[in-house]
């Protein structure tokens, strides 16, 4: 085989196995914390793997107390955001409606406030948070934390971390 050939199929086969390496988001733990259980509860926080390939993520968070309005909080610069605002201006905050827009499907925050029922993400697939997390906003290759804390009345009632790794 001529040096040429050889290198072109060298090239070929290098393009190929560069084509072939992609980042890949696994859940790894998920934790959810009520810190007053007479206003809220979780029913279940689990990740549930069906099989090697199939993985999701469930969390239902039982509204026992509905929360009073008294006003909006302005969005922070350290990334808190007042969700009811939010609600009705998703372009206001693009690093929270990044987040939203992967649960939104799977869960029952689609509509806007008052929440007065039970709050549930359901069977969120692994699969479509990788998409997400490496296609659509590409994040680094490493392991992650959210931490998401719910608060009503200026008061701390629920704490949920999800927990992943990006390969």
């Amino acid at each position: 085989m001529s040096d040429v050939k050889c290198l072109i199929l060298q090239q070929i086969i290098v393009l190929y196995l560069v084509a072939e390496i992609a980042s890949r988001f696994e859940f790894t733990n998920v934790k959810c914390t009520s810190f007053d259980k007479e206003f809220s509860d979780f029913e279940y926080c689990y990740l549930k793997s069906v099989n090697r390939s199939y993985k999701y993520l469930s969390v239902k968070c039982n509204m026992l107390k509905t929360p009073r309005f008294s006003g909006y909080r302005p969005l922070m610069y350290n990334g808190t955001v007042d969700f009811y605002r939010f609600l009705k201006n998703p372009s206001s905050s693009p690093f929270v409606n990044f987040w939203y827009g992967i649960a939104v499907n799977y869960s029952n925050l689609n509509h806007s406030c008052p929440y007065n029922h039970d709050l549930r993400l359901e069977k969120l697939p692994v699969d479509f948070v990788n998409y997400q997390l490496t296609e659509v906003l590409p994040f680094p290759e490493g392991d992650y934390l959210i931490e998401s804390t719910w608060m009503a009345n200026d008061i701390k009632e629920v704490h949920i971390k999800f927990y992943g790794s990006l390969f």
